[in-house]
């Protein structure tokens, strides 16, 4: 009786052993799965880390630029008190306030204020042909150029492809870049702050923003033959909000592609021509 209890206990030893080393080779697999995974992420991350910085980079080289820019622009402006401007080119300004609405006119304060609003209105008159006014604003800042196209004009809901809707002002804005060799685009990818699907293929905001931003600029330089070195793709994601994302109106501003555009004094003035198209000052 004794070596058949002796006989079972090792038995169950063993079985025991069995199955305790099966256990530890599938966790052990596990484990090393695992480190693989948390490898290969890490080094995505670090990918995406370098990329963004890469853009960061020439965002604020970019930057940098647009300050020189309005610094120089600005310069020439008081030091000539905007006598730079040619007897046509006063004119065109005057014929072009003349159809602005006055209570914009009334806030135009000196000469600048004028003229940037003149710009602003021939600007959108020339690339907004087609497209509901609503989704196209237009600033001008010391002659830097700020065009913010609602999301609805250029994409589908959560999404970086460009509708047909949104060819005819992409068309329009090359038309504008490649008038001037020396001019520098800036495409801002800006979102909600609401947050990605879950199992999305976006990663979050920043990826929409971002790949909104590579897409025109893509479009730009495949379908209407704009000088890649003159485009800079950046995303904002939800981190420059125009208004609070309180209500479904305020996300919709605030879902939009901004476009700085940084032309030089004669570029600039050339877009105060009533006909709707850039003038050649070269």
């Amino acid at each position: 009786m004794r070596k058949v209890i002796t006989a079972t206990v090792l038995t169950a030893g063993l079985l025991t052993s069995c199955v305790s080393k099966k256990k530890y080779v599938e966790l052990e697999g596990q484990l090393n799965d695992t480190r693989s995974t948390l490898q290969k992420t890490q080094v995505e991350k670090e990918e995406i880390e370098e990329k963004y910085a890469r853009i960061e980079e020439r965002v604020a080289d970019y930057n940098s630029k647009i300050n020189s820019l309005r610094t120089e622009n600005e310069g020439m402006m008081e030091m000539n008190d905007l006598t730079v401007m040619s007897k046509k080119t006063k004119e065109k300004m005057k014929s072009t306030i003349a159809k602005i609405d006055p209570e914009k006119v009334k806030g135009a304060e000196t000469l600048e204020d004028s003229i940037n609003l003149a710009v602003s209105y021939n600007l959108k008159q020339n690339i907004s042909e087609g497209a509901d006014a609503d989704d196209i604003d237009i600033n001008v800042d010391e002659t830097v150029v700020m065009i913010n196209v609602s999301d609805k004009l250029l994409f589908g809901s959560g999404s970086y492809r460009v509708t047909k809707e949104a060819q005819p002002l992409l068309k329009k804005l090359a038309e504008v870049i490649n008038s001037e060799p020396a001019m520098e685009v800036m495409i801002e990818g800006h979102t909600d702050d609401r947050t990605m699907v879950k199992e999305s293929y976006l990663q979050d905001n920043w990826d929409l923003s971002v790949r909104r931003a590579t897409s025109i600029v893509r479009i730009l330089q495949d379908k209407y033959n704009v000088e890649p070195s003159k485009l800079i793709a950046a995303g904002r994601s939800s981190y420059q909000p125009l208004v609070d994302n309180t209500n479904k109106d305020n996300m919709a501003k605030n879902r939009r592609t901004r476009i700085v555009i940084i032309p030089n004094l004669d570029k600039f003035f050339a877009m105060l021509e009533s006909d709707g198209t850039m003038a050649d000052t070269e």
